[in-house]
């Protein structure tokens, strides 16, 4: 399920509150690792990530049947979790998940 390439302010900050409630896992590698282990539930890739960072990713993100969200860029991933810029945030609870892909498809409605 891959989203818009522009992630809205609300979706933003509530990546930010779920880094400050320690339920994210920050960069492409630890994501993978997650992924691995079945610790995620939604995933945010930036729209800016490189060809080999979605290489990595998406194969797995399917085979685990993780969703996931193409959104906003590095920079903004980044700073939304109060880090460097990101290629890829993984989301691990569940309802910071739910509310995330809702502000995602809302926004995506609103635009189409």
């Amino acid at each position: 399920m891959a989203g818009r390439s522009e992630a809205p302010e609300a979706a933003l900050r509530l990546l930010g509150l779920a880094a400050r409630a320690g339920a994210i896992v920050p960069g492409t590698e630890r994501v993978r690792e997650a992924a691995r282990s079945g610790r995620l539930r939604l995933v945010v890739i930036a729209a800016d990530a490189s060809a080999n960072a979605k290489e990595k990713l998406l194969p797995l993100l399917e085979k685990r049947g993780v969703g996931y969200i193409v959104a906003a860029n590095r920079d903004a991933l980044g700073v939304a979790v109060g880090r460097a810029p990101l290629s890829a945030v993984g989301v691990s609870d569940a309802g910071f998940a739910r509310r995330l892909k809702a502000l995602m498809e809302a926004e995506s409605e609103r635009s189409t």
